[in-house]
């Protein structure tokens, strides 16, 4: 199981209180794999991209209008977190889980 968040996210780290077991990545330092990626985006789309962020903000009109894809791989700080990978499935910060195709 890995966790992908930012290791200065108050919920990544209940994240990963709650799971000890489980392998950090923080995405800044080392970003996330395009595979893993990619498979989140096609389980949550749009919605993981988090608007509230300060990177948010700090984007101007033509960055924001990019496809989520492109966002997260330009600013994978971006990414609504923690992203909670189990194999195959995700949990995304405790809210939704899903089955990517």
């Amino acid at each position: 199981m890995e966790i992908y968040g930012l290791k200065t996210c108050d919920t990544c780290r209940k994240a990963i209180k709650a799971l000890p077991d489980a392998t950090f990545v923080d995405v800044r330092a080392q970003g996330v794999p395009a595979g893993v990626m990619a498979r989140a985006h096609a389980a949550f789309g749009a919605a993981l991209v988090n608007t509230r962020s300060t990177t948010w903000r700090g984007l101007d009109a033509a960055e924001r209008a990019a496809d989520a894809a492109q966002l997260l791989a330009d600013h994978p700080t971006l990414m609504k977190r923690p992203l909670i990978v189990d194999g195959v499935s995700f949990i995304w910060a405790g809210r939704k889980t899903s089955k990517p195709p």
